[in-house]
């Protein structure tokens, strides 16, 4: 029996690094992108040759709610029954807290809490028994600082999501779970000023970024081992030790 991961976000920055992990395990992939259908498809051809499976692409912006019927009717026309759902699409916002709009506001909201509730509740059919939720939490719902007080709420909203789904995921024989990333050297990050990324690697015992490939590492263990249920694994390198 093939087995399927859907990964929202999945076509760059940790999303895709998780992509190329489970594809490397010979995982079938479906990948959500908001816009850039050109990198989709490449990131599609690349998965697809590196490691010889059936990579699916597919266009869903997660701060629009009306994506979720798109990748609903998707999912039912395919008939795909996964084993392994990421939530892992998000946005932020960086305005300054004296500047802030609800708009924006809102819009985080939608794209890091709501979308992924709903979309769950809508698609939870397709996930099989035994299968595996992942959400994308973060450092900042732990360790907040003032570049965006949206992002570190929202994300405080996903650590608890996790913790109070277990219950509302028994009767379908779903665990889930959430990694926690702290910085992670995607491409977002690699355009960080010298000294910016300096001042953070001072504060990491490391003294480093983590690679893309260690914390996409983690949401394969929580996918895989059958154990995990209720968790948020903090991936930070010993973040704030000094």
């Amino acid at each position: 029996m093939e087995k399927y991961a859907f990964i929202t976000g999945g076509t760059k920055g940790i999303g895709k690094a998780v992509a190329e992990c489970l594809a490397r395990s010979g995982y079938q992939l479906l990948l959500t992108f908001a816009s850039d259908t050109q990198r989709a498809e490449e990131v599609r051809t690349e998965l697809e040759s590196l490691y010889g499976v059936s990579v699916r692409v597919l266009q869903a912006d997660s701060s629009d709610m009306h994506s979720i019927e798109t990748i609903a009717t998707y999912l039912d026309k395919q008939q795909i029954q996964i084993e392994a759902l990421v939530l892992n699409a998000g946005i932020t916002c960086r305005d300054a807290f004296e500047k802030m709009q609800f708009a924006d506001w809102q819009r985080v909201f939608t794209a890091n809490v709501h979308f992924p509730v709903f979309l769950l509740q809508r698609i939870i059919s397709h996930i099989r028994k035994g299968g595996s939720v992942v959400f994308t939490g973060s450092l900042m719902a732990i360790e907040p600082h003032s570049v965006s007080l949206a992002y570190g709420v929202t994300k405080s909203a996903v650590h608890s999501l996790v913790k109070n789904l277990v219950k509302f995921l028994v009767p379908y024989e779903v665990r889930v779970n959430g990694v926690a990333p702290g910085f992670v050297d995607t491409e977002w990050q690699k355009t960080k000023p010298a000294e910016i990324r300096q001042n953070i690697e001072r504060k990491v015992s490391l003294g480093r970024f983590c690679e893309p490939e260690e914390v996409a590492e983690v949401y394969k263990m929580l996918i895989e081992n059958k154990y995990f249920n209720g968790e948020i694994v903090v991936v930070d390198g010993g973040y704030s030790y000094k």
